[in-house]
């Protein structure tokens, strides 16, 4: 049964950090690529963040280039996202993608930016 398990999502003042963090099981974590998403109130998912399947290659929205940190633990089935000097638009909810085109998710996790 394949699970992604996303945590770390809260509430931050603008300028904050927050670490995301996503727990996969029931697949060959190592040989898919991984991947963020966000979706704001309103809005279309949008892709964040993607990780080739060792940490080679790396891919950012504009938004979020120079701010956030996609990695990944093949050992530990894990990827994560650092998100440093958060903005109020990056208020969303983020998921956690697995493979090429999404084929699996996560239930998301929600991260509010305010003051």
């Amino acid at each position: 049964q394949v699970q992604l398990v996303e945590s770390g999502g809260g509430l931050v003042q603008p300028g904050g950090s927050l670490r995301l963090s996503c727990s996969a099981s029931g697949f060959t974590f190592s040989s898919l690529i991984m991947s963020w998403y966000r979706q704001a109130p309103g809005k279309e998912r949008e892709l964040v963040a993607r990780i080739s399947t060792q940490s080679t290659m790396a891919n950012y929205a504009d938004s979020v280039k120079g701010r956030f940190t996609i990695s990944r633990d093949n050992a530990k089935a894990t990827v994560d996202l650092q998100m440093n000097s958060l903005k109020p638009e990056d208020t969303a909810v983020y998921y956690c993608s697995a493979g090429a085109g999404g084929r699996y998710w996560g239930q998301g996790t929600q991260v509010t930016v305010s003051s």
